[in-house]
């Protein structure tokens, strides 16, 4: 039988190729051909994938976020709810002409995906062996934070190419630019360009001057690290590179970029910049701050489970205020009263501060730092620093105890001699008490500084047999379908030993079921309280923030035996 075939013959277009090159060639093109069907399959694959997306997320309203208390019951005041976006024709030209040399200088010639700037990117992690470089495009960072793609991974680098093919087809430039600025993170709680430009500089984003405009353009890459509130030398070093960068393609003159640099930036104050309507909502947005930064969540419609009692936050709020204008409704005080203030007759009035920790982990259950946050918006649960007075001692029998000696009950100056102001002052530290402190002998009469915040740790340490916690307000969060996006890991030190502790705790008085202890400075200008109930540990403290005498002693007992008859054993 014959076996003979034909032989096989190179294409007659390519005969004037050396006889040498025919069959690595065929082999390249057969590579080739493959290739391209690999390409071609794959492309299929992501289509197919990305087509289950909706892309009217990208233009929807954020979601508000919704912040929740220990027990799950929503506190009023989600954040988001009445979030303003802006429009294409809000935002100034010049605002976009920074957003495009700073982070995408070829945007408006691109169809998604910058692919020179991709090869570059790419050869460039291959060498590091990391993905150390990401050449995304304003779209691919749209795609990204509309649709939650964090992970550094191949898959989820080509689905986000094939989003952002999507949506360059789904929407016009002027649009992406304009979703894009309308949901990245601007820090200081700030979702969106509006929101950031209300905040930060009191205005609306069409309002901004080329100064202020460069300097929210600057933060994007380090929204929390270079806040201007928290930063300011670091926003105008951000300002200065997004000029610097205009200047490099020539969108921008350096004398241009003086003028705008000399340009005044005025951030609003403090007590105006937030919305919210209590100290407690305010202190857990400054915590969430901090979190959303460091744990790189960029996402709207967050839920926020926080510490919060919201059931203890009301009674503790509703007990100090009725005994507060009880006192100020005697016969005998002769200091403007908060009725006074409400009436415009005078700005000055007695104030209080109080926030209880969960002894065991730090969890804060209730914070109040102040009587009217709607009159000052000033936290003095960690921005008053006042003297302790006689509330010092059973810190004074801790560090006594610490080191073997006799704890004299009643007789902090006794007991604290035997060991000295230096020793005392390291327990006191130790316990979370932040001074300063005096080195004599006036230490042991109360000559000590503290924050309520600071004396609410050093209360829970001796609570919890010596354990030092870190007060924390958020405890986790997570998106509307659940998945937990942080979660807190609580820490705790040994601060003191457990007998120490005891020492330490014996000085509190049993009253109403729960250790109680009182005191004032000998100036009468501070007052305290510290209770230790069955969960949580409690600091109030009453005073003038221009320090001031509150009343005669026996007035000063009156108050604070008030409060603690209204706290009962809860």
């Amino acid at each position: 039988m014959s076996t003979w075939r034909p032989a096989s013959r190179f294409p007659k277009w390519l005969s004037w190729l050396p006889d040498w090159s025919h069959t690595p060639l065929v082999w390249a093109l057969r590579v080739a051909i493959g290739a391209l069907v690999v390409f071609l399959a794959v492309a299929f694959f992501y289509f197919l994938k990305s087509s289950k997306f909706d892309l009217d997320e990208v233009a929807a309203i954020p979601a508000r976020t919704t912040i929740l208390d220990r027990n799950g019951k929503e506190i009023e005041a989600g954040w988001g709810a009445n979030r303003r976006l802006a429009r294409r024709q809000d935002l100034p030209d010049f605002m976009v002409e920074c957003l495009e040399a700073r982070e995408d200088a070829r945007f408006f010639e691109h169809h998604g995906v910058d692919f020179r700037g991709l090869a570059r990117a790419t050869l460039r992690n291959i060498k590091d062996r990391d993905f150390t470089q990401g050449a995304s495009t304003l779209t691919m960072q749209l795609a990204r934070n509309t649709f939650d793609m964090r992970a550094k991974s191949i898959h989820r680098k080509l689905m986000e190419i094939a989003l952002t093919l999507r949506i360059e087809q789904h929407y016009s430039k002027d649009e992406i630019l304009t979703h894009y600025l309308n949901r990245i993170y601007f820090g200081a709680g700030c979702h969106g360009i509006e929101e950031a430009s209300r905040t930060y500089f009191g205005k609306s984003v069409s309002e901004l001057h080329k100064g202020q405009s460069a300097m929210l353009i600057g933060i994007i890459r380090g929204p929390h690290l270079f806040s201007p509130i928290r930063n300011m030398e670091g926003a105008r070093i951000q300002q200065e590179e997004v000029l610097n960068r205009m200047i490099a393609v020539e969108s921008l003159t350096d004398k241009e970029k003086q003028a705008i640099m000399a340009l005044p930036i005025k951030l609003v104050p403090d007590e105006q910049r937030t919305n919210e309507r209590s100290y407690a909502l305010r202190a857990v947005r400054d915590e969430l701050s901090d979190i959303l930064e460091t744990t790189d969540i960029r996402l709207d419609g967050l839920i926020v489970h926080t510490t919060l009692d919201t059931d203890w936050q009301l009674r503790l709020e509703t007990d100090l205020s009725k005994a507060l204008l009880e006192a100020e409704a005697s016969s005998d005080w002769d200091h403007p009263t908060h009725a006074d203030h409400q009436a415009g007759e005078d700005p000055a009035y007695l104030q209080s501060a109080a926030v209880t920790l969960e002894s065991g982990t730090g969890a804060v259950l209730a914070l109040i730092g102040g009587r009217d946050f709607l009159d000052s918006r000033l936290d003095r649960t960690t921005r008053a620093r006042r003297d302790l007075g006689t509330i010092i001692e059973p810190w004074i029998a801790a560090a006594a105890a610490e080191r073997d000696k006799r704890v004299i009950p009643g007789n902090p100056l006794l007991t604290g001699r035997q060991i000295g102001p230096t020793e005392t002052s390291r327990i006191l530290k130790r316990c979370g008490i932040g001074g300063p402190f005096l080195t004599t002998d006036d230490l042991f009469r109360g000559g000590a500084a503290s924050t309520p915040m600071e004396l609410a740790t050093a209360l829970a340490t001796i609570a919890a047999d010596g354990k030092r916690p870190q007060d924390y307000l958020v405890q986790s969060v997570t998106d509307t379908e659940g998945t937990v996006l942080f979660k807190r890991q609580t820490t705790r030190s040994q601060a003191i030993t457990s007998s120490t502790a005891k020492r330490a705790s014996d000085i509190l008085k049993q009253v109403s079921g729960t250790k109680t202890f009182t005191g004032a400075t000998g100036s009468g200008r501070d007052a305290w309280l510290l209770r230790v109930g069955p969960t949580g540990s409690t600091v109030i403290w009453l005073g003038f923030d221009q320090p001031d005498r509150i009343a005669k002693s026996s007035k000063i007992d009156g108050i604070l035996d008030g409060i603690v008859k209204r706290l009962g054993n809860n």
